[in-house]
Parts: C-alpha cells; sequence; structure tokens
C-alpha cells in the first residue's frame, strides 16, 4: 500500500477505524507513534500523520507534515463506455484506474441492457483501493449518460473507436474517445458519428469491449498515443 485514503486527509487530526484500522494495524502491523502517509484523493497532496493512539476499534493520528506529490501519467484519457455487465467492469476498473484513465463516461447504447445499474459507490470503493495499491493521487471521476446523444451533447469532440476505423498510430492524439458494448454500435448510432473521427486498433480479431477499453488505456496511458 503506497498510502492510505482518508476524505478528511489534512486536518489536524484524524480517527480511524474499520477497515482502515483493520487493515493498518493488523495487516501492515503499524504501532502507536509511527509515521504513515495519507490522501484524500481530490489535491495530489501526500499528508503525513504520527499514530497517536491505539484502541482496540480506532486510533487517532495527529498531523506531522505534507508534500505535493503528483503521481499520475502525463497522458489522461476520457473513456465513453457503454454500458456492459457491471461484473465486467468492475474487474476492469483496477487496470484502468492504473492507466491513469481520467474519467469514464458510462453510456446507456441501444444495445446496452437497460437492466445494468451502474453503482458508483462500489465503483469508487474499488478506485480507492486500486489507487492505495498504485500510488495514484487523484480519483478517477466517473458519470453516466442515458444515450449517445446526451454524450455527444456534453462531448461534442469526442472520437469513436469502431470496426474499419482508422488504424490508430503514435501520431493520433485522443483526449475523448467512445466504445461500444457487446456487438457494437447499432446502425442508426452510427449516422450520429459523421462529424466524429473514427479509429480502429490495428488488429484482425474481434475484441471484447473491455478488451478495448484497456487497449486503449494502454495505449494512451503509456504515451504510444498522445491525448
Amino acid at each position: 500500500m503506497q498510502f492510505l485514503y482518508h476524505p478528511d486527509a489534512g486536518l489536524p487530526e484524524l480517527m480511524i477505524e474499520q477497515e482502515a484500522y483493520r487493515y493498518i494495524f493488523k495487516v501492515r502491523r503499524h504501532k502507536e507513534g509511527e509515521r504513515i502517509a495519507l490522501r484524500n484523493l481530490t489535491d495530489h497532496t501526500l499528508y503525513f500523520y504520527r499514530i497517536d493512539q491505539v484502541t482496540r476499534r480506532e486510533a487517532k493520528l495527529l498531523y506531522l507534515d505534507q508534500e505535493e506529490r503528483i503521481v499520475m501519467p502525463h497522458n489522461g484519457l476520457h473513456l465513453g463506455w457503454c454500458v456492459i455487465d457491471p461484473k465486467t467492469v468492475e474487474k476492469s476498473l483496477p487496470m484502468l484506474n492504473e492507466l491513469g484513465v481520467a474519467k469514464i463516461s458510462f453510456v446507456y447504447c441501444e444495445r446496452s441492457q437497460k437492466n445494468f445499474k451502474v453503482d458508483f459507490e462500489r465503483l469508487r470503493r474499488i478506485l480507492i483501493n486500486s489507487s492505495q495499491q498504485c500510488g495514484r493521487s487523484v480519483m478517477m471521476e466517473l458519470e453516466s449518460f442515458p444515450s449517445i446523444e446526451a454524450y455527444f451533447e456534453h462531448y461534442p469532440e469526442s472520437a469513436i473507436l469502431d470496426f474499419g476505423g482508422t488504424p490508430l498510430t503514435h501520431e493520433a492524439t485522443i483526449r475523448s474517445i467512445l466504445i461500444g458494448c457487446e456487438g457494437g454500435f447499432s446502425d442508426t448510432e452510427r449516422t450520429l458519428f459523421a462529424t466524429h473521427p473514427i479509429y480502429g486498433l490495428a488488429t484482425p480479431l474481434i475484441l471484447r469491449s473491455e478488451t478495448a477499453a484497456v487497449s486503449l488505456a494502454s495505449l494512451v496511458g503509456l504515451g504510444l498515443v498522445n491525448a
């Protein structure tokens, strides 16, 4: 673990309990008097605290000092992702977080199953755990849109990932891109793409939606495609 998340990191005094308490004292075996690092995942700042008092169920931390320490890739991708099975999203999310995806917009496209609901609170917990492990300094943003039309209203310059699109190369610049769900986009939805750049991945294989998402995040996060 690179740091402990606490929403109020930065205050002069903090109390930790429950899961955070168990991890710090049962797993990491920290002791009273030791120094630990915390983040609030909003301001790129690493806050250092001393473990002041420890009881059987909680511990008091006292602020020592802080430093700005930005831990993020230079290229941050905004991913529009047509809604797929939430379990699949949950498995892919830590990888996307580690690769520095800045924001995911979940979009209900025509082929998304409408019974799939995005549990933002659960996804947020996954992101917190992932960030504590990989060291990421700010939380990924999450949002949703009821349709592709609504998504384009907010992101009129978004690119599209689709079959037959221009193969992505290191010369491409992508800040925002929309990925379809299983089965791809409908013919009706493709009529909305006329003014948007359409890209494809240089592979003859048909990728699952989550594979395409991680592949794109890898290309951008590792600097192989500009953002």
